[in-house]
C-alpha cells in the first residue's frame, strides 16, 4: 500500500445462525439474576455469533444496569446460569466460583448403562499435541480433574446420570464419561466416532442434518446444568437454585424407554 490510497472491502452481509431468543429467569433480586438458558444459545459473542448471545439479550431485557456473567456454559448446554447485576457482586460471585464454593450439579443422558450406581472419575485432563486445538484428552501429564457421579434413571440401553464436578476443566464431564466408555448422547467430539461429526457440522456451515442427528442420537449434546448451590453474595445466605431438566432432553429420555419420577 501506499501513502493516499483508499481501499474498499466488499464483503457478504454477515447473517448469523439463528438460535433461541428467550430464556427464563429462576432467581432475580437486587444481587443477581440466575438464568435458565436454553440450548443453542451462547453466552459469549464470538466470530460467529454477536447479537444471538445471551450477553446481547441481557443488555436487552436489562438496558439500564446488565448483568454480568459469573461462570459460562457451552452453547449446546442447557440450564442454570449465575449473572451479577453489579460489578461488586460479579466479583464476589467469580472468586466464589474460583474457589470452588459453589457446588454444581448437572444431568446427562449417556450411553449404554453404567455398572455402578455411583462412582468418581479422576482423570487429569490436556490438549492433545496434534489435532483440534478445542480437544481436551486423558493425559498423564495433564491438569488434576474430578467428577463424581451418580445414576439417576436407566432405560434399556442408555443411562441417566448426575454429575458433580470437584474440578472445572474444559469439556471435563464430556471428556470423563467417554472416558468411562459411557459418552454422553449426541456429543459431537467425544462420541463413538470422535470429532468427526464435529468436522461435518461444521463444514455443512453449522447445520444439523437428519442422518448426523440420527448418528449421534440428539441434535445436541443431551447435558444439562441442574442445580447449583451457593451463598448469596450480599447477604451470604445459602440458596440452592434449580433448573429443571430441558424439555428435548424430557423427549430424548422418554424416547430411549426412560422413566423420569414425577
Amino acid at each position: 500500500m501506499r501513502e493516499g490510497e483508499t481501499v474498499i472491502l466488499v464483503r457478504p452481509r454477515f447473517e448469523e445462525p439463528v438460535t433461541p431468543t428467550d430464556f427464563g429467569v429462576l432467581h432475580e433480586d437486587e444481587a443477581m439474576v440466575v438464568v435458565d438458558k436454553p440450548a443453542g444459545l451462547p453466552v459469549h459473542p464470538s466470530a460467529t455469533y454477536h447479537r444471538n448471545t445471551l450477553t446481547f439479550l441481557l443488555a436487552q431485557r436489562y438496558p439500564e444496569r446488565t448483568p454480568h456473567l459469573a461462570h459460562r456454559l457451552d452453547r449446546e448446554t442447557s440450564g442454570a446460569l449465575v449473572c451479577a447485576r453489579t460489578l461488586e457482586d460479579e466479583r464476589r460471585l467469580k472468586r466464589a466460583f474460583e474457589d470452588r464454593r459453589v457446588d454444581k450439579s448437572y444431568l446427562a443422558i449417556v450411553e449404554g448403562r453404567l455398572p455402578a450406581d455411583e462412582g468418581r472419575v479422576d482423570l487429569p485432563l490436556g490438549r492433545p499435541d496434534e489435532g483440534l486445538h478445542l480437544l481436551m484428552e486423558v493425559r498423564e501429564d495433564g491438569a488434576p480433574a474430578r467428577t463424581r457421579y451418580a445414576v439417576a434413571a436407566r432405560a434399556p440401553e442408555h443411562t441417566l446420570v448426575a454429575l458433580f464436578p470437584e474440578t472445572g476443566r474444559q469439556h471435563q464431564l464430556r471428556v470423563h464419561m467417554a472416558a468411562l466408555g459411557h459418552p454422553i448422547v449426541g456429543d459431537k467430539l467425544y462420541g463413538p466416532e470422535g470429532p468427526r461429526p464435529f468436522l461435518e457440522y461444521v463444514d455443512g456451515g453449522g447445520e444439523m442434518t437428519e442422518e448426523l442427528t440420527e448418528r449421534l442420537g440428539h441434535e445436541r449434546q443431551a447435558l444439562h446444568a441442574h442445580r447449583l448451590t451457593l451463598s448469596h453474595p450480599r447477604t451470604d445466605e445459602p440458596m440452592e437454585l434449580e433448573s429443571p431438566l430441558a424439555p428435548d432432553l424430557r423427549e430424548l429420555w422418554a424416547s430411549v424407554g426412560g422413566r423420569l419420577e414425577a
